[in-house]
């Protein structure tokens, strides 16, 4: 017994059609995938502004950044987001895959190409913090504090992202047995494939990984650092709640990486390791530093409230 991936489909639900292109604004598409960035950073911005509202988060001194700093950090994040991703996807997927990479070589505008897929969470996160970075000097404010609050909220968008991935269906997982595996095969991935679902996806039950993620990189993972901020009060350290996601995010990602199928096309890497384990490992030691950092550095004096 498996599930059969749902067929999301315009003419089986009512509007907004549950298919890849959404709706659409006149000749343009709207995609999932584009609402649940645009879902996450809508939601992660006004929760961030809640978080430097709530005085009782910051112990007596001024939150890092204020409200309009915030605004325009948004603007910052949104692009280092897209630019980031899609050149992480070039670098550490595209130009690994054979295929891919000959692809790109003979097609060399394929790059710009994002309204095809292809963006990589580590290369989104690499934009992000040079964009923090780049942010903070202009700003004469600390980095950690504004990566403390981003990471707060990235899970929020985490959340959409995987759950646009199920949309879509892609990013499924390995074969499995268990009374939820799914076969992801229905119109909208068979067009894709010459009219019909391959075999090994056609026939074979497979886990919803995309969903686990949504759960555990988005929701489990947004508690945990809600406990860090509202509880703990870890805002207070500067770097805590950053490394708190950094090693929540990296170990979620590798335990996830076991039932995800691999992307197609690359490389057998030793020892069974994906990109996506590989690319973990070094946040979970940055993560590491910045929190033991965090409780072995004092932090700035408190200032008293006015």
């Amino acid at each position: 017994m498996a599930l059969q991936f749902p067929d999301f489909d315009p003419v089986a639900l009512p509007i907004p059609a549950f298919h890849l292109g959404a709706l659409a604004l006149g000749p343009f598409p709207v995609r999932w995938y584009a609402l649940a960035y645009i879902a996450g950073i809508l939601l992660g911005w006004r929760y961030c502004v809640r978080l430097i509202r709530n005085g009782k988060l910051w112990g007596g001194r001024a939150p890092t950044i204020t409200a309009p700093q915030i605004d325009d950090l948004i603007l910052w994040i949104t692009l280092a987001v897209i630019l980031g991703g899609r050149i992480g996807y070039i670098l550490f997927y595209m130009l690994v895959n054979p295929q891919q990479r000959a692809e790109l070589f003979a097609d060399p505008l394929e790059v710009f190409e994002v309204w095809k897929g292809g963006m990589s969470f580590h290369g989104a996160m690499i934009g992000v913090a040079v964009a923090m970075a780049g942010f903070a000097i202009a700003n004469r404010v600390s980095v950690l504090g504004v990566a403390d609050l981003v990471a707060a909220c990235e899970p929020i968008g985490q959340c959409f992202g995987r759950l646009a991935n199920f949309i879509n269906g892609e990013l499924w997982g390995r074969p499995t047995n268990l009374p939820w595996g799914m076969i992801f095969c229905n119109h909208h991935i068979a067009a894709e494939n010459g009219g019909r679902c391959p075999d090994d996806v056609a026939l074979t039950p497979r886990h919803p990984s995309q969903l686990y993620e949504a759960a555990l990189e988005g929701i489990v993972l947004f508690l945990v650092l809600r406990w860090a901020t509202h509880r703990a009060k870890w805002l207070q350290r500067p770097g805590a709640v950053t490394g708190l996601w950094l090693i929540g995010y990296g170990v979620i990602r590798i335990v996830l990486e076991t039932v995800r199928n691999p992307d197609d096309g690359m490389p057998d890497f030793p020892l069974g390791l994906t990109m996506g384990m590989m690319l973990s490992v070094p946040m979970i030691l940055v993560g590491s530093y910045l929190l033991w950092r965090a409780f072995h550095v004092a932090p700035p004096p408190q200032t008293q409230p006015a």
